[in-house]
């Protein structure tokens, strides 16, 4: 769709402004008419999310749109794709999310969170337990990589200044289904 059909859509679905979430894949893919669409979409009256992996430039970014950003664990395979000058666009509205699969991802997070002092950088710091791949059937914890109480209790004892977070879909709908 083109950026103006986007538009046309968002205001159809929600007049007058209301909050809009871009999230991808990748958005950033797209940066020349996603940073396009949210600057409309911000100047429209609209509450404005990126949901991003982080490893493309973030600085084109209108600065009142809020970025969730996700720094990837060594356990995800993509561990050092993450783009460190992103850094630097973080505004105190902004998020940044692990997800995590062992406890190497939790020392990695811990110690990413504490050396970039993310807890006064952003409004929230998010360690999430990562489901498996294979997660099919019930909605509950055991198709988790990492036990979420086990997972908590770390997050005490170190005191990080950081806030657990479920995939909440993902209990709600079958941890297979994509989309929801």
């Amino acid at each position: 769709m083109a950026v103006e059909e986007v538009l046309g859509e968002v205001s159809r679905l929600s007049p007058g402004g209301g909050l809009v979430e871009i999230t991808g894949g990748e958005p950033m893919l797209q940066e020349r008419e996603v940073v396009l669409l949210m600057r409309h979409l911000v100047d429209d009256g609209y509450r404005v999310l990126l949901e991003t992996s982080g490893e493309r430039p973030l600085e084109r970014v209108p600065a009142e749109v809020i970025k969730i950003v996700d720094v990837k664990c060594p356990d995800s395979g993509e561990g050092d794709t993450f783009c460190m000058e992103n850094l630097e666009t973080l505004s105190p509205l902004d998020e940044i999310k692990f997800v995590l699969s062992s406890r190497a991802d939790y020392d990695f997070a811990r110690e990413f969170t504490r050396r970039h002092n993310l807890a006064e950088r952003v409004n929230a710091v998010l360690f999430s337990p990562a489901f498996r791949k294979d997660a099919t059937g019930t909605r509950d914890s055991s198709h988790c990589l990492l036990d979420p109480q086990e997972l908590a209790e770390w997050m005490l004892a170190d005191n990080v200044p950081a806030r657990l977070g479920l995939q909440l879909h993902k209990f709600i709908w079958d941890p297979a289904v994509k989309g929801v």
